[in-house]
Order: structure tokens, then C-alpha cells, then sequence
């Protein structure tokens, strides 16, 4: 089971980046994706998760309105469109992955995930 993140770079606030998440060793429309990041000196954070079943996503705040989460199973690719970048985006982004859905209260959290990819750094400057 693998899971590879790309698409960070170095981009200007207001700027756009989408992060992809190539999966491999699984079947993944059986799986729920998550992207979290971890900005420096921080605990890592959940942003968004997408479900297995029905596509339903959850956002953290932090997030909501700018960051779009997508899937397309054919491709084995999970997407993570990322909009109006702000500085506070900066941070290593991963991804990860749980066989089947999870309700709001554990999509978010680090706990139920079992497959984790490396990460991409987005660093958005001021």
C-alpha cells in the first residue's frame, strides 16, 4: 500500500496550488482519503477528508471555502484544490487513508487512518 503526495511548491498569497495523492496496492474506492499538515513547530492537523461512498467531505475551518477536496478512483488520484493560499498555509501536507467511511467526529483526527503517504511542502509567502 503506498500513498504519494506532490503539487507543493513556493507560491504567493492568493495564489492557488492543487495537491495530488497517487495511491497504489489498494483499491481505492473502497478507502477514505484525508489530507492533513503539519506547519513548523505545530501538531499536525486535519483539513479535509472525503469518503469512500458517497464523495461526502468534511473541512476544517481553517480551510473552509478555499480548499476543495476530490477523488477520482479511476486514476487512483485523490485532489486537494487549494485557493486564496495565505501565509498560514505553509506547512508539509499529507495524506492518508481508512478502509470504508467515518462519521464527522474521527475524519478529521490522525487515529483511524491506517495508510499514510510522504508529504509535499506548500510554502505560500507573504
Amino acid at each position: 500500500v503506498q500513498l504519494q503526495a506532490s503539487g507543493g511548491g513556493l507560491v504567493q498569497a492568493g495564489d492557488s496550488l492543487r495537491l495530488s495523492c497517487a495511491t497504489s496496492g489498494f483499491t481505492l474506492e473502497y478507502y477514505s482519503i484525508a489530507w492533513f499538515r503539519r506547519a513548523p513547530g505545530k501538531e499536525r492537523e486535519g483539513i479535509s477528508y472525503i469518503s469512500d461512498t458517497d464523495g461526502t467531505t468534511y473541512y476544517a475551518d481553517s480551510v473552509k471555502g478555499r480548499f476543495t477536496v476530490s477523488r477520482d478512483d479511476a486514476k487512483n488520484t485523490v485532489y486537494l484544490q487549494m485557493n486564496s493560499l495565505k501565509p498560514e498555509d505553509t506547512a508539509t501536507y499529507y495524506c492518508a487513508a481508512d478502509l470504508g467511511p467515518l462519521d464527522s467526529d474521527d475524519a478529521l483526527h490522525e487515529h483511524p487512518y491506517d495508510y499514510w503517504g510522504q508529504g509535499t511542502q506548500v510554502t505560500v509567502s507573504s
